[in-house]
Order: C-alpha cells, then structure tokens, then sequence
C-alpha cells in the first residue's frame, strides 16, 4: 500500500463536501427555493409542450407541470440533479482517497460506497429537524446511487488501466 497526499487531498474534499451538505441541509427550503429565478429565466416557459407529457409519483407525490406549475416542475429535476451530482462527486472523492489505504480496491470501492450512503441517510435524519424540510428514503436511493455510479466507473477505469499495464508488461 502506498500513500500519497493525493489521496489524503481527495479524503478532505469528501469531508468538506460532507460540511457543504450538512450546511446546506441545516437551511429551510424556502431559504433554498429557486422557484422565483426560474420564473424570471423561464418566464416564456421553454419546451412547455414537451414537458407537460411528463408525470409520475415521487416520494407519494405527483411530479407534473399541471401539479407543481411549470418553475417548481424544473426546480424538481434541477434539486434532484443536484442530490445525484453532490453525491456522485462524494462517492468518487471517497474512493480516490482510500483506494491506496485499503487493502483491496474493491473493498476500497465498498467502504467508499458506505460511507457516502450512509451519510446520504444522516443528512436526510439531519433534514427531519430542520424546518420546513422534508426528509425522503428516495433521496437517500438517489444519493446512493450517484455514489455507486461513480465508485463504479472509476473501478472500472482503475482496473481497466491495471489489465492494460499487466498486458505491457507481459509484452517486453
């Protein structure tokens, strides 16, 4: 195993990201609400026609422009975007950080996945005593999610470059 302060770099980000969230979540929603800059920006309602054949159930709620209106439809795909996204990045910041510290990148990938779930789960508990915030299991899937499927890609992009250096290697 080796250590370098890249990997110790990418553990600070993953924990300063974690600070972002928990900040972020301490926030009442309507402290949070993009609804009024998208009415500004969207006032003429882009692809309007498009999107209103879009409707489905989310947390036991409809998610359609005739439910929620056209601003508050986009900011749903914009917060939910941005649950996969952070946790994505979280996920990915993880695994770089313990992939050398760990005995195997697969258990590396593991530890990095839980840790990144798990934290997806507190920071829906921290929303359950923040006013005016709602906390969802299927935020906490949407989060896991972003974070397996970037520990995934990079798990593959690592093991992809090891098989191609043991196929150099075994070339000279």
């Amino acid at each position: 195993m080796r250590f370098t302060l890249k990997d110790n770099l990418f553990i600070a980000l993953a924990l300063i990201i974690m600070a972002g969230l928990f900040y972020s979540s301490s926030q009442p929603y309507g402290e949070q609400s993009l609804t009024g800059v998208l009415d500004t920006l969207l006032a003429k309602e882009p692809l309007k026609d498009v999107l209103s054949h879009i409707h489905f159930n989310y947390a036991g709620g409809e998610v359609s422009i005739a439910a929620q209106g056209y601003s508050s439809f986009v900011e749903f795909f914009i917060r939910k975007l941005a649950h996969f996204g952070i946790y994505f990045l979280l996920g990915l910041c993880w695994f770089l950080g313990l992939k050398n510290k760990m005995t195997s990148i697969g258990l590396a990938a593991f530890v990095a996945w839980l840790l990144a779930s798990g934290y997806a789960a507190f920071d829906e508990f921290h929303q359950s005593i923040t006013p005016d915030r709602t906390p969802l299991m299927e935020d906490v899937i949407l989060d896991a999610t972003g974070a397996l499927t970037s520990i995934l890609l990079a798990l593959v992009f690592f093991l992809f470059i090891s098989k191609k250096k043991q196929t150099k290697q075994s070339f000279k």
